[in-house]
């Protein structure tokens, strides 16, 4: 299960080498885009954790080991959150699909993210409950298969994104002899949200066995 996303993390380490020849970084290449494509009110701003693009306040989110480097993932994940802006921009109904359903499920997710940081052993410690800790292990597991079903759903949008609207735009700055490095990290962009939906899978099995673990224990005492 955790095959994916490694191959994922290990695509983008791979081409995310400063290469001496390249004119931009990420970042910059990315200004110009947003320029041609007439989107002044998206801006492209640092993060620590995932890239990605907020269609709610019209930013571009990319990691700090990418944003600023000569390097193709740099200017692949850049095009490919700037393929989202694109979508937000024409009214692409699959993207509108995933936030609306991202915003109703909100709430429920931080609960379940958060009992999932506390852990059930922790909880079923200190509420001495098998039925709480059945009810916040009920809520966790559905926290979990919600972000599967939501990118499993729209994972067309990623895969629009990478390869409807990015690839165009980088042919236009791309030598031909590394388009297939382009490929490659748009693909592995559109697959990121899958990838860590499939190690949420393996979670989901982790919390199954400690339920009956922890009912087991119960029922013997």
């Amino acid at each position: 299960m955790f095959i994916p996303s490694l191959w994922v993390n290990y695509i983008l380490k791979k081409y995310n080498k400063i290469l001496p020849d390249m004119p931009f970084t990420g970042k910059e290449l990315g200004n110009k885009i947003l320029e041609e494509q007439k989107l002044k009110n998206v801006s492209i701003n640092p993060i620590k954790q995932l890239d990605h693009y907020n269609p709610v306040d019209k930013k571009i989110h990319i990691s700090n080991d990418k944003l600023n480097k000569k390097s193709i993932t740099s200017i692949a994940v850049v095009a490919h959150e700037i393929g989202h802006a694109i979508q937000d921009k024409e009214n692409y109904k699959p993207l509108k699909l995933r936030q609306s359903l991202i915003e109703r499920t909100m709430v429920f997710q931080r609960i379940g993210s958060f009992l999932l940081i506390i852990g059930l052993p922790s909880i079923f410690a200190f509420t001495k409950s098998p039925f709480i800790t059945f009810i916040a292990a009920l809520i966790i597991m559905g926290c979990l298969t919600t972000n599967v079903l939501i990118h499993l759903i729209t994972l067309p949008v990623e895969f629009d994104a990478s390869f409807k609207r990015a690839l165009p735009i980088l042919t236009k700055y791309v030598p031909r002899e590394n388009m297939y490095q382009c490929k490659a990290v748009l693909r592995a962009a559109a697959l990121t949200y899958l990838a860590q939906s499939i190690v949420s899978i393996f979670r989901l099995k982790i919390i199954l066995v400690s339920i009956i673990s922890i009912l087991k224990s119960v029922i013997k005492r």
